[in-house]
């Protein structure tokens, strides 16, 4: 493209008698005889003299009128903006908008454009209008500088912006307006210079503003109108190669053929289609400097997404112009945006080039010099940009496999694994086509084939491969789910798998590996069991979705398919991996998959008996538990009352059970013969046993065999003697575990007798005490099973168990003694909370690698959840938890997420007693401090600031809302000066008491408090305090004149704390189902339930904040300026500081009037105060300095210290803090559109390197 010249920044009238043109000019012009007509009437634009003013606009005679404009009634010289509001409809044919405009611009010029530009104005979101007596005589910049002082400063949105309805389609129709109007306008009207050179100037002029809504949308209107032109000029240079092939073939034609007029004709046409191209490449080059490169840096991401969308469509559109790399660098820098948005744009614009296998050749230097980028971006923190980058990729790779690296293709291959399914899937199809699409030219004879020598046996070992080589063979699930929707043909060819497994190789094949085998058999379970359920695996989307008929059709057919083929394959295959417990394992999970109507329509009922025969000998032959539980679920599967074949199971299973339990009887009743010593082969009798009908008592009700009795009777002599081996107790607790559960299941199922009830709750009970001997047993793993069984057994038979209108099971009821709940403790406390060091030496050295370590802290992490489960519902007392939360701190990293659970629920169920409970774990740290190092410890000591820091943590937790929390925040400071004046000091009152630094730690908890309370808090604290403590003032006092302040302070900070906390939460009340014009209010359980706490809360309860209304968020800027209110003005005149010498307490009436009255001061001053504050928000100085508000990020940045406080803060029952829509203006005063520093939105990376 050639340079252009400077378009004037500056734009005036022309001269009425420039504007006539003759009707039928742009509609239709297909020889182009009219593309130049009217150019060489116009004149250069500039300022004109003060005689031209007056002849422009509107001349003496127009049809129009001095007070018509585009045929619309004016008042005062202002139009009606009518073409704004039918673009905002939506509803009109584009192209009548368009050519009612035209057929304006022909009849007057000046007056159509005005309407144009007031339209772009107006789509800003600006209220101001463009006079004619504006456009006539101010600059430029001096029109944009007015609208900018005229635009609406109530919202911070604009159409573009705005929600609802009506602005849904607004940004299509608004660039579905400006693409029309320069078609319509493309063979007369845009070569006039006139016309786009008013427009071009106008958005050149706002794209430069401060103004983001001005800057947004003419932005937006520059790049869809150089779209436009790409458009115009992409035809024109069509239209010229067609002219000059019809020139040279006329020219080429002999002499007395060939037709001189026509050639004359042709050469003239070439001549103006190049002048056009020509002015249309400067119009281009206009909005490309002036707008372009500026704005593609612009500190708005969504401005500079629209300026890489746009550029995209430029260079797909018109390749032979802009597909280059002078533009391509655009795209290129800002692949390093900070923005996920723009990062987005980038790539979906590359992918429009690379689809285009033509293009290649010119994006050769810029995949070289930005490939690395491309593959990094795989792993975009956004997983929209991240599925980009990986198709990007894949339409790399199709147009040249020799660009991407074995390394690039390594990088996107182990994204198949990941959870996001998007990307995921993305991977998959770019694994498939490196490694999977392509065919060998031998393979095109044997398409027909089926089995081991179908084409999709190579590929089925090349998966295998594939997926042995990524070692992640636990993820079979994740790899078969990234593939499915590319390579389905392959993976639901099970004919194949299973002729790879069961047929003997060919000559020359090499067979598959042991190791090969079994990943070959679990890749075929995932395939299989992704066919039948037609859903992606755990973590992978959210949740079932609703199949559509096609779906469900097919998932029938392959449903149908699998049935067919493994119902004859799956004994073999058992039979030839029978001694390999994993492949044994993945195999008898098909039959849950299969269609068991077919066994009897397909007459496959011996294939049945020998699926039967298959598992009765894996039963006998094994004794690994997920072998024995996959034989106990196939059984299960099989099982169904629904199928004919059930009876014909049931047998089978019979038959099993009951050989089982004779054996198990037997060789119990051997075991434990009195006066002999069992050796190790009868050990192992009685485990293995044990082991199958444990497994089998899982799934299936073997109530009929009673086996309550025996492991009972193996259980209580293990408790006597003592020697018991510890897997047999282990498999005999669960198995007892299961007895119990079938027989609630069946008593709640069907109508029992009272003699069942209780049979059941002797058995539970009785259960339950062997549980509780055997968590004080030796053995680490016995102890770890006793206490999960008893924290099960006690979780289900609380009074949770009479739920859903089960009363008749109220005698089943157990609740835990003191004892029982001390003991579950104290195994938390040895077991759980523990060093891993310390783990480990227990676990005799085996567990020295570091998946060891994560397996032995899942296993803690499960047991703390078992416990604070009991806690969370009520089964054993709240206060319990006190040990579990003074954990929180230590170990945190570990058990965090786990205690801040609990105690986020124990305060939804309780507020006080949660309360209680924090402060009793603070009280129990402390004691154990003073145990430690004595009363006389240095309060900079590290444990006392780790007490402090826990109180810290522990305050953060009761969020925001002081109102939800008053009472509990109250009886917590109740507690905490009770316990602090607890224990005298025996030499005397001079003396502070023992447990007076508690009071440092619970003032971390003054801030919680309102200010009512605050007060009340003071008085209750000066019960304790006696004259002579209050004149004290050595080091040791200091614990008490800390707290004494923190209830005294109170400040600006906390005035507006009550204010918002009332305002904004006046629900509150109402939710608590009270009357809030009454004076009454419901008394807390907690003061029914103590008199003195009653005593203490009373004089709380007639303080009373007035109830005001919603508040403007206040700045501090604005709450310091300019002078401080004196005590008596503000909040602090409410309650009186005490003086500090001791003072009896005033009478309780006169305390009450005194608290009235100084209510309703406050309530006065608020009132001058608010209105203070109001005006002052009214005295704003100017639209740009006052109308910037806070960046949150920004202010969230300079705080990382105090980010995870604030998020503790907020991660409990408070209200949810939902932030505006932004309306700063900050970019105003800020941006230099043309002097922008890149680094603002680029990574370092990108900046100052050389890119071409």
């Amino acid at each position: 493209m050639i340079a252009a010249p400077e378009i004037p920044t500056d734009f005036t009238l022309l001269q009425e008698s420039e504007t006539h043109f003759s009707s039928d000019t742009d509609f239709e012009d297909i020889e182009g005889k009219n593309q130049k007509q009217g150019k060489g009437k116009t004149c250069k634009k500039g300022k004109k003299g003060p005689a031209e003013k007056g002849k422009s606009g509107n001349g003496g005679g127009k049809p129009g009128g001095p007070n018509r404009m585009n045929g619309h009634h004016q008042q005062n010289g202002v139009e009606n903006m009518m073409l704004f509001e039918v673009v905002k409809m939506g509803k009109s044919a584009m192209q009548s908008v368009v050519d009612d405009w035209i057929e304006s611009y022909k009849h007057d010029r000046d007056i159509a454009l005005l309407d144009l530009i007031n339209f772009f104005i107006q789509c800003s979101g600006c209220k101001g209008v463009v006079t004619a007596e504006m456009f006539r005589h101010m600059q430029n910049s001096e029109i944009i500088r007015k609208m900018t002082e005229e635009f609406d400063e109530d919202s911070g949105d604009y159409p573009l912006t705005m929600a609802g309805p009506q602005w849904k389609k607004f940004k299509s129709s608004f660039c579905e307006f400006i693409g029309v109007l320069v078609r319509q306008c493309q063979y007369s009207i845009i070569y006039d210079e006139y016309m786009m050179d008013t427009v071009i100037s106008l958005l050149t002029g706002l794209s430069d503003s401060q103004v983001r809504a001005f800057r947004h949308t003419s932005t937006l209107a520059a790049m869809k109108l150089m779209t436009a032109l790409v458009n115009v000029a992409l035809n024109l240079s069509i239209n010229m190669d067609n002219t000059q092939r019809q020139y040279e073939a006329e020219r080429n034609k002999i002499i007395g053929k060939r037709a001189n007029d026509r050639l004359e004709l042709l050469l003239q046409k070439r001549k103006e289609l190049q002048e056009n191209q020509d002015e249309i490449e400067n119009m281009m080059n206009a909005i490309f400097k002036g707008v372009f490169v500026h704005r593609y840096r612009d500190a708005i991401a969504e401005i500079r997404a629209i300026c890489i969308e746009e550029i995209g469509i430029w260079m797909k559109m018109y390749s032979d112009a802009f597909l280059n790399d002078s533009y391509l660098k655009y795209v290129g820098w800002t692949m390093h945006d900070k923005q996920g948005e723009v990062r987005l744009k980038c790539l979906t614009a590359l992918q429009g080039l690379y689809y285009n296998k033509e293009l290649n050749s010119k994006l050769e230097l810029f995949t070289s010099r930005f490939k690395d980028r491309i593959v990094s971006m795989t792993l975009d923190k956004e997983y929209d940009v991240a599925v980009q980058a990986i198709k990007l990729l894949t339409l790399v790779l199709q147009s040249s496999e020799e660009v991407l690296t074995a390394e690039d293709c390594e990088n996107v291959y182990h994204l198949v694994y990941s959870a996001h399914r998007p990307v995921a899937v993305a991977a998959g199809e770019f694994l498939y086509k490196k490694l999977f699409s392509r065919r060998d030219p031998e393979d095109d004879g044997i398409l027909k084939r089926r089995g081991r020598q179908s084409p999709n046996a190579n590929l089925v070992k090349t998966l295998v491969f594939f997926f042995l080589e990524s070692e992640l063979h636990e993820h079979a699930a994740y790899l078969v789910d990234s593939m499915w929707d590319c390579a389905t043909d392959l993976l639901k060819d099970w004919e194949c798998m299973n002729s790879l497994l069961l047929e003997e190789p060919l000559n020359g094949e090499e067979p598959l590996t042991d190791r090969q085998e079994s990943a070959l058999i679990e890749i075929m379970l995932c395939t299989i069991r992704q066919a039948a359920e037609c859903h992606p695996p755990v973590g992978r989307g959210t949740g079932k979705r609703v199949l559509t008929a096609k779906e469900k059709k097919t998932q029938l057919d392959d449903r149908t398919k699998i049935t067919e083929l493994f119902a004859v394959a799956l004994p073999q295959l058992l039979a030839k991996y029978s001694v390999d417990a994993e492949k044994v394992t993945n195999l008898l999970q098909l039959p849950q998959y299969f269609d068991l109507e077919i066994y009897t329509t397909g007459r496959l009922e011996k294939h049945l008996d020998a699926l039967l025969r298959q598992i009765r000998d894996i039963v006998e032959k094994h004794t690994d538990i997920d072998v024995l539980e996959a034989c106990s679920k196939t059984y299960h599967a099989l099982c169904n009352e629904e199928f004919t074949i059930f009876n014909r199971v049931d047998i089978a299973r019979s038959q099993l059970i009951d050989e089982l339990a004779d054996k198990f009887n037997r060789l119990l009743e051997d075991f434990l013969q009195e006066g002999e010593e069992p050796d190790e082969d009868d050990a192992y009798q009685v485990l293995s046993t044990l082991k199958r009908i444990t497994a089998f008592h899982n799934a299936h009700d073997l109530s009929r065999w009673d086996l309550f009795g025996c492991n009972y009777k193996l259980l209580k002599t293990g408790i006597e003697n003592g020697d018991m081996p510890e897997q047999i107790v282990i498999h005999a607790l669960q198995c007892t575990h299961y007895v119990i559960l079938w027989q609630l299941a069946k008593i709640t199922e069907s109508s029992s007798t009272k003699e069942d009830l209780l049979r059941l709750k002797k058995q539970m009970r009785v259960f339950c005490q062997i549980c509780q001997h055997y968590l004080t047993n030796v053995n680490t793993a016995v102890k770890e099973q006793a206490f999960t069984i008893l924290c099960d057994v006690l979780m289900i038979f609380s009074h949770q168990i009479m739920t859903g209108g089960r009363d008749m099971l109220e005698p089943l009821v157990y609740t835990p003694d003191s004892s029982l709940q001390s003991e579950l403790l104290s195994f938390i406390l040895d077991h759980v909370f523990i060093d891993q060091d310390d783990d480990n030496n227990s676990a005799d050295g085996q567990q020295d690698d570091e998946a060891s370590k994560i397996e032995a802290l899942h296993k803690r992490r499960n047991l703390l959840a078992a416990f604070c489960k009991l806690i969370v519902y009520t089964v054993v007392e709240m206060n319990t938890a006190a040990d579990i939360f003074k954990q929180y701190m230590k170990y945190y990293n570990d058990y965090g997420d786990i205690i801040k659970e609990t105690m986020s629920k124990t305060r939804q169920i309780d507020k006080i007693q949660c309360a209680k409970t924090l402060i009793l774990s603070l009280q129990q740290l402390f004691n154990e401090m003073i145990q430690e190092n004595g009363y006389n410890f240095d309060r900079s000591s590290p444990t006392f600031s780790g007490i402090k820091e826990l109180a810290r943590r522990f305050a953060l937790t009761f969020g925001l809302d002081q109102l939800k929390t008053r009472e509990a925040i109250a009886m917590l400071h109740k507690d905490g000066i009770e316990f602090a004046f607890k224990e005298p000091n025996p030499q005397g009152e001079s003396h502070p008491p023992l447990n007076l630094a508690f009071l440092d730690i619970l003032s971390e908890f003054s801030s919680k408090l309102l200010r009512q309370d605050k007060r009340t808090v003071y008085v209750y604290l000066e019960k304790f305090m006696t004259f002579q403590m209050s004149l004290r003032r050595e080091d040791v006092w200091l614990p008490l004149m800390s707290y004494r302040n923190s209830l005294l302070a109170g400040g600006d900070d906390d005035t507006m704390s009550v204010i918002s906390g009332i305002s904004s939460r006046g629900s509150t009340v109402r939710n608590k189902k009270t009357k809030p014009a009454t004076g009454k209010r419901k008394v807390p359980e907690a003061e029914e339930s103590s008199s003195s706490d009653s005593i203490w809360m009373n004089r709380e309860q007639t303080m009373h904040t007035p109830v005001m209304m919603q508040t403007p968020q206040l700045t501090s800027t604005i709450m310091r300026e300019p002078k401080r209110l004196r005590p008596e003005e503000s909040y602090m005149g409410v309650y009186p500081m005490q003086p500090e010498h001791h003072q009896a307490p005033l009478d309780y009436k006169q305390q009450e009037e005194a608290a009235r009255q100084q209510q309703e001061r406050a309530a006065m001053n608020y009132v001058k105060l608010r209105t203070n504050l109001q005006h002052a928000i009214r005295r704003g100085t100017s639209l740009m300095e006052d109308d910037e508000e806070p960046i949150v990020e920004d202010v969230m940045m300079s705080s990382e210290g105090r980010i995870e406080d604030l998020n503790e803060g907020m991660d409990f029952d408070t209200m949810d803090i939902d932030l505006p829509p932004s309306k700063n203006r900050r970019e105003r005063t800020e941006l230099k559109p043309d002097f922008f520093d890149p680094a603002s939105i680029m990574d370092e990376s990108v900046l100052g390197v050389s890119m071409f």
